[in-house]
């Protein structure tokens, strides 16, 4: 006899058409995963008669539903769909700028990138994006780099190379191209999407298929430990299930192939500076959902609505000066902005995410014989001051993913 096992099972999905309803069979994804354990739940309720047996007369099944996590480690284009769903925005690409005349600056670790004409603000370049210079008469160490930007006016850019090599100073260059690479998305003030998905866990090893309808992501949670793979998880709300013996999903889509993205390779910035004493960041999103409520006559739920998107998380860094600590003492309203990479190559493939404007709540401080580590909880709020041809997004919270 067969058991089913988990490095057989396989993780498949496709976003639907209609809530709860099966898409076609074909054109499905196969996910990566650590772990999903989506399944079928059900409320029950039992006799309240008092007979002389003095016994429980009988116990019913009620309104069903489909609950569990997805868990991964976080890498370029795997989780595309699920982010998009929980920001309620499609990944979009922004528009390369071509035929720039461009001059870069500095001595490191930050750079300026000036252009003679034209505006950055204007073509949609944001602090938080990672972009790179792909065409122009530059210095090697110039080119096809991951530039995070850490601030955006209309002339110039501030920047960091996401690898820590330094780049080389020159220019004016003529005829150059500022690249961002991959789409980016985030939470927007109106348009917003309602996206659920068709999930199926297909176990090969028994032929059982669990398709799992109506899903969608109630959350997400994003971890990066100092030393250690960067982590993802969602949780979702679902419709109902049906069974099979066969799989579902035809021929799916092999799952990516991309590096997982590790906080080793990366920056994070509070405010336009570098935190370089990090020792771990957390961040989630809570989208509200709530079932509409059973009907009669019906043993699913007939919507999962949604709630407001609520951003917040926490970060830990060793004590060294007043900055956080005063950031959280004075109220202020600060930006926070990382990027990972997957490895220290200079184009390697990367996400980043972007809270531009976040409040600390906390900054408590252990008491250890060695180094003191601050923790500080903050909340993620609207960026009133952003949107088009500034240097941030109207949002709480944006990701730019190189392989979406």
């Amino acid at each position: 006899m067969s058991i089913a096992t988990g490095v057989a099972k396989q993780l498949r999905m496709k976003v639907e058409s209609a809530w709860g309803v099966a898409p076609g069979a074909s054109g499905a994804q196969l996910l990566r995963r650590v772990a999903s354990n989506l399944s079928l739940r059900k409320e029950t309720f039992q006799s309240a008669e008092k007979v002389t047996h003095y016994q429980r007369v009988d116990f019913r099944h009620g309104v069903r539903s489909v609950g569990g996590a997805i868990t991964g480690e976080i890498s370029p284009g795997t989780y595309e769909d699920f982010i998009a769903a929980c920001v309620r925005k499609v990944f979009v690409a922004v528009s390369a700028i071509t035929g720039a005349s461009i001059t870069i600056t500095g001595a490191g670790p930050t750079y300026t990138i000036s252009r003679a004409a034209g505006s950055w603000l204007t073509d949609g370049v944001k602090a938080g994006q990672v972009g790179r210079l792909t065409a122009g008469s530059f210095n090697a160490a110039n080119l096809n780099k991951n530039l995070f930007v850490l601030a955006a006016v209309a002339a110039d850019l501030t920047v960091m190379p996401l690898n820590g090599v330094a780049l080389f100073a020159e220019g004016p260059i003529a005829a150059s191209t500022w690249t961002i690479p991959g789409k980016e998305t985030y939470v927007p003030t109106s348009g917003h999407t309602d996206s659920s998905f068709a999930i199926e866990h297909w176990h090969a090893d028994v032929s059982l298929s669990e398709l799992f309808l109506g899903c969608k992501p109630s959350s997400m949670a994003i971890g990066m430990p100092p030393s250690g793979m960067s982590t993802i998880g969602f949780d979702f709300m679902g419709k109902d299930v049906t069974t099979a013996g066969a799989a579902y999903y035809t021929t799916p889509t092999a799952e990516t192939e991309s590096g997982v993205l590790a906080a080793v390779n990366g920056l994070l910035v509070a405010q336009g500076g570098q935190v370089a004493l990090l020792t771990g960041l957390n961040f989630g999103l809570a989208g509200g959902h709530a079932y509409a409520g059973p009907v009669v006559g019906s043993n699913t739920h007939p919507d999962i609505g949604e709630g407001r998107v609520v951003v917040e998380g926490s970060f830990t860094a060793l004590f060294q000066d007043a900055t956080l600590r005063d950031y959280f003492l004075n109220e202020t309203e600060v930006s926070l902005l990382v990027a990972l990479s997957t490895s220290p190559a200079a184009a390697a493939e990367f996400m980043s995410f972007s809270l531009p404007r976040i409040k600390i709540g906390s900054a408590d401080k252990d008491d250890p014989d060695q180094a003191i580590t601050q923790t500080h909880s903050f909340a993620a709020l609207l960026n009133t001051a952003g949107g088009a041809a500034t240097s941030s997004h109207e949002t709480t919270l944006a990701v730019q993913d190189s392989l979406a």
